[in-house]
């Protein structure tokens, strides 16, 4: 399964556990942020893609360091 999220006007392919480095996030470290501008996920070949997000849909990550 993955996401494409976007995230400070970008857009990103997600896993679970995955890192990835992202510019000007306003969080503190250690802190959990939701990102709801999903634009489409991917579930073992089912697709659903948004319009232009998918309703309902969120990716939640943790703030490593900046």
């Amino acid at each position: 399964m993955y996401a494409i999220v976007e995230i400070a006007g970008q857009q990103f392919k997600v896993e679970k556990d995955q890192q990835i480095f992202v510019h000007r996030l306003e969080a503190k470290e250690g802190s959990k942020v939701d990102f709801e501008n999903v634009l489409l996920i991917d579930n073992g070949g089912k697709v659903n893609v948004g319009a232009p997000a998918v309703k309902g849909a969120k990716v939640t990550a943790k703030v490593l360091e900046h």
